[in-house]
């Protein structure tokens, strides 16, 4: 009996074995100032989406080209990054493919009592901008501006640096408005400082109606290919977690100490702009809007972010069975 009793444990420890050596790992590379790493707390932390046949394994990321260099390497196999990068990529023979993972992106801000109420306004101001010249954001704002007959880029006078450093800057009076992204604008805008518009708004005033993703898990199309399963399992857990921390509040609380915000305004800020970019829908209509958006930053960025690919190049976009 007893080895009877012995070998059922061995049975039953060899398919556990067997179990979890089917997981497909997922290698993820995550900034510890993005948001991905709040679902993947929640995948990590949620037996219901975590018991699936993929295991995530995170690596911390200095910044974004940091996950760029070790997508591109081999040393991870998911990053977050932007479909205009990954066109010029595959423009010049790459196997990157996007997949959307969120619509929200950036926001101008100013202090509550400027004079600035439109682009027009800036005429003559200091504008910092998070990003640099080639910013996504700063390149549409240009030419929302254009649509206004104003030059932009020589109405201001310009400041280019990180989030943080711009965030201190405009506190400290030294620009008078704020082009930067919506985690670092919501932080501004609980602190006496208001909002003219927004990405979403910004690509309205182009005449893109459509919700475009701005950024979208990043990875070899190789790589999904030979794991769809488990990608496709991940992805759609992913949506989820990130359903739940909209959704349920006790989801939320267990994020909140990676926002490292203690006051409850701003957090209840950046969960509502966090949910507000949710991808709802990614098919036809959005992706002819992507194409719209390319030509206006082929345009205003004379090439240099587009590179020389005259459209959105064949397979950029992912799209899930």
């Amino acid at each position: 009996m007893r080895f009877k009793i012995f070998l059922l444990i061995l049975w039953l420890g060899v398919c556990g074995l067997s179990e979890a050596a089917e997981k497909t790992p997922i290698r993820i590379g995550v900034q510890s100032t993005g948001t991905l790493e709040w679902e993947l707390l929640v995948l990590k932390t949620d037996p219901a989406l975590n018991n699936a046949d993929f295991e995530v394994q995170v690596t911390s990321l200095a910044n974004a080209e940091a996950g760029k260099i070790a997508l591109q390497s081999g040393s991870v196999d998911i990053i977050v990054s932007d479909w205009i990068w990954v066109s010029s990529i595959r423009a010049t023979g790459g196997d990157l493919t996007f997949y959307p993972y969120s619509t929200t992106s950036g926001a101008l801000v100013v202090p509550e009592n400027s004079s600035i109420h439109s682009l027009a306004d800036l005429r003559g101001k200091r504008l910092g901008i998070a990003g640099g010249e080639l910013d996504k954001n700063w390149l549409l704002l240009q030419a929302l501006a254009q649509k206004q007959q104003l030059n932009l880029a020589e109405a201001v006078e310009k400041t280019y640096a990180a989030p943080p450093l711009l965030n201190e800057q405009i506190k400290q009076e030294r620009l008078d408005a704020l082009l930067t992204y919506w985690h670092f604008a919501a932080r501004l805008e609980t602190q006496g400082y208001r909002q003219i518009i927004d990405g979403s708004e910004i690509l309205k005033g182009l005449g893109v109606t459509a919700n475009v993703p701005s950024l979208g898990y990043v990875f070899k199309k190789s790589w999904a290919e030979a794991h769809k399963p488990a990608l496709t399992h991940f992805l759609k857990a992913a949506r989820l977690a990130k359903q739940q921390i909209c959704t349920k509040d006790s989801v939320w609380q267990t994020v909140v100490p990676l926002t490292h915000v203690s006051d409850e305004k701003t957090l209840e800020l950046l969960r509502q702009r966090y949910c507000q970019g949710g991808v709802e829908q990614w098919g036809t209509a959005e992706q002819q809007a992507a194409e719209t958006i390319y030509q206006l930053l082929r345009g205003v960025s004379q090439n240099q972010l587009t590179g020389t690919a005259e459209h959105v190049t064949s397979g950029t976009f992912w799209t899930l069975d």
